[in-house]
């Protein structure tokens, strides 16, 4: 039934998931459901897939139209520092279908986070993101996190050494991947519902092992 920031979709169990042809999709739809107007779905590894360090790469076509969030991001397996994102976030791959070619790249932490709107974060264009695949890369080690699209660097965060309230990121997270319609960031702009059923689709997801 939603999951926060005042998102309008409601989640289903597996009817808006699909694996055919090596894809996966994840489509939301403009349909009712409980209290709900919109059905989509998520994945999440928690207890299945969780992980310290190492590189994650997302290869995927992302929706387009206003109403529309898209996201890959990771969250701490336990709140081992506190709740919230005193424990950590990382966004590796955020989109807002009234921005289009534009994704977005975050760290929340307790010192940096978007409470506080002074999270650390990037955006960048990656142009015809909704009409091909494009590669969201992590690399994850414990001097730092640096984001890459379609091989190219374009942020970089840094373990300053001054403990969790800066760089929570020492513990294992675990890996969503969901399609959001409306919500705080997603609706800003109000919903456009010619754009159902909004698909987002994934080639492949790859974690790769940290070798100190």
């Amino acid at each position: 039934d939603g999951w926060g920031n005042n998102e309008l979709q409601y989640y289903t169990k597996g009817e808006n998931i699909s694996l055919t042809d090596g894809l996966l999709k994840i489509t939301a739809r403009k349909e009712k459901r409980k209290k709900r107007n919109y059905t989509s779905s998520r994945i999440v590894t928690k207890h299945k897939g969780e992980w310290l360090y190492g590189r994650v790469e997302v290869k995927a076509k992302l929706p387009d139209g206003k109403g529309i969030w898209p996201a890959v991001w990771m969250l701490p397996s336990r709140q081992y520092y506190g709740s919230e994102t005193s424990s950590g976030e990382i966004d590796l791959m955020e989109h807002v279908g009234y921005e289009p070619d534009i994704v977005h790249f975050s760290v929340h932490s307790k010192a940096y986070n978007s409470s506080k709107k002074n999270e650390k974060t990037a955006k960048l264009t990656v142009k015809n993101s909704s009409g091909s695949f494009h590669i969201s890369r992590l690399d994850w080690t414990p001097y730092g996190i640096r984001r890459f699209a379609d091989g190219k660097k374009y942020f970089e965060y840094r373990n300053s050494g001054k403990g969790s309230k800066y760089w929570p990121f020492d513990k294992k997270f675990f890996l969503i991947i969901n399609l959001a319609v409306g919500g705080d960031w997603g609706g800003l702009k109000g919903i456009d519902n010619s754009i159902f059923p909004a698909v987002f689709e994934i080639d492949y997801v790859r974690v790769y092992k940290f070798i100190e």
